[in-house]
């Protein structure tokens, strides 16, 4: 059972509250300025402030003054939706479940790249009885949408005790509340993307009850997703952000220095505006929390991912895969220089 607010339901809901509004806005092509990008201030899109930083530096503009594209900030999956489907933004990492439910209402939308491998953990308090999923029978867990594959994710750890969601009590809650709740008690326990699990470990009050890097290690949720109408009227400004993400996801797991100057980058008022030190420890403990060095785009996961997600009731039907998805820039990959 969920509990979210009316609203919520409005923005997330499968019927959507703008069905085939949206899709207009002002034209990519005629919109100067850098391209538009949308993202949430989670490690698993680390990628994308990395990409535009290192794209502001091969222009010779380390002040992030950006010619190419330009990162912009939101804080949670309804806003990030609504922009992209109203053209303020004209890509943007989204979930990949919350796609497919998109195209399937004839959203022109497709998604041309990974963000990220694993980086998801269920967190418990640190001082609770929890060790194993049958323990939080009856017990509240918040996650951050019926469309994130964290949900599905707490569904396949629950289901290996013979449990299901209907055997906890889901809440939708954005993820920078979740440590605040959990420490308050007005919740059992949150699955969600880093470094929310991180920064209520790092504090001392929480721990993980399971992570995804243990339980599901292919794992993919936020894949960047561009607007049909990009594709076709600038395909090299689609193709050079391929490019620049695929190439943050390589150095980003080349060294751990490289992760160390991406939790400097990342900590930026201009990007995530969190503590370095706690995206530093996602980085770190274990450095194979969150991975990014291998972004391919796999038919099978895909497929996986809308099959558990038209079990969980998050999408209504099949969703063929062409629908949603555009391998073409990935397999047309050009290596580009990540500077930084």
């Amino acid at each position: 059972m969920f509990e979210h607010s009316p609203r919520r339901r409005r923005l997330l809901g499968g019927a959507l509250s703008l069905p085939l509004v949206g899709m207009g806005g002002a034209s990519a092509a005629a919109r100067p300025g850098p391209l538009q990008v949308g993202g949430l201030p989670v490690t698993c899109n680390l990628t994308l402030p990395i990409a535009c930083k290192a794209r502001a530096v091969a222009d010779g503009k380390p002040d992030a003054s950006f010619t190419a594209f330009e990162y912009n900030k939101f804080s949670g999956w309804p806003e990030i939706k609504e922009s992209l489907m109203t053209g303020r933004i004209q890509a943007a990492y989204m979930l990949a479940p919350l796609v497919m439910d998109l195209t399937d209402w004839r959203i022109p939308l497709k998604i041309v790249s990974l963000g990220h491998r694993s980086g998801a953990v269920i967190m418990v308090r640190t001082d609770s009885p929890y060790r194993k999923f049958a323990d939080l029978r009856g017990k509240s867990i918040a996650i951050p949408s019926r469309f994130a594959v964290d949900y599905l994710f707490l569904r396949k750890m629950l289901a290996r005790e013979g449990m299901s969601a209907k055997d906890v009590q889901v809440i939708e809650m954005a993820p920078p509340d979740m440590p605040a709740a959990l420490y308050a008690g007005a919740v059992d326990g949150y699955c969600t993307g880093e470094p929310f699990g991180a920064a209520a470990q790092r504090a001392g009050y929480a721990r993980p009850l399971s992570m995804t890097r243990n339980e599901w290690p292919n794992y993919i949720c936020c894949v960047l997703t561009v607007r049909e109408e990009l594709i076709r009227t600038n395909r090299p400004a689609v193709q050079e952000l391929v490019n620049y993400v695929q190439a943050a996801g390589n150095w980003l797991d080349a060294s751990p220095a490289n992760r160390d100057k991406a939790a400097v980058i990342a900590a930026n008022r201009k990007f995530f505006n969190q503590d370095p030190n706690i995206i530093r420890f996602v980085m770190q403990n274990p450095s194979d929390r969150v991975t990014y060095g291998d972004l391919r785009m796999l038919r099978p996961e895909f497929d996986e991912l809308m099959q558990l997600s038209v079990q969980a009731g998050t999408l209504k039907r099949p969703v063929r895969y062409e629908q949603y998805v555009d391998e073409s820039f990935v397999r047309n990959i050009q290596p580009v220089k990540v500077a930084l």
